[in-house]
């Protein structure tokens, strides 16, 4: 294994298909996110990928040689409300292995692209104060802070 990244270029894109690459994928990903959510399954997956409020957006690295592998997820999801559409940024991971790389900013400019071209009035997230990198990335990407208190009603 090098110390050095051999030439990288990064992918986002819409799942489209869940296989069970995309599958095995999640299973990496979502305990790098939340320790407290399983991986999702293929039913889920494809629960999302089939509705038209939702976008599942994979990033896949392209390497020397051409073996891409899913690095990381953003899901986007729209609303709409008396004042307007919205759309919505949740479950944003980056693989341990592929973080530094930009994968994080290339799934954020996609979920603002998708959203534009819905014409959603704004498009929202949270992150804990803790990511601080992930925070550093959505500021210099446009996103600010917004005054309000975050209430959650547990199920």
């Amino acid at each position: 294994m090098s110390d050095t990244v051999s030439e990288v270029s990064i992918s986002v894109r819409a799942a489209t298909e869940v296989d069970d690459g995309l599958v095995e994928a999640f299973s990496r990903l979502i305990p790098q996110l939340s320790s407290s959510s399983p991986p999702p399954t293929a039913a889920e997956l494809l629960s999302i990928i089939d509705n038209p409020n939702s976008v599942l957006f994979i990033a896949e690295l392209d390497g020397d040689d051409d073996v891409r592998s899913v690095v990381g997820s953003l899901t986007l999801a729209f609303y709409r409300i008396p004042t307007g559409l919205k759309a919505w940024i949740e479950d944003v991971v980056v693989g341990e292995s592929a973080r530094g790389l930009g994968v994080g900013e290339a799934l954020n400019v996609a979920a603002i692209d998708e959203s534009r071209q819905r014409g959603a009035k704004n498009v929202s997230l949270t992150s804990r104060s803790s990511r601080e990198a992930a925070n550093r990335l959505y500021q210099r990407l446009g996103f600010e802070p917004y005054e309000t208190n975050l209430y959650r009603f547990g199920l």
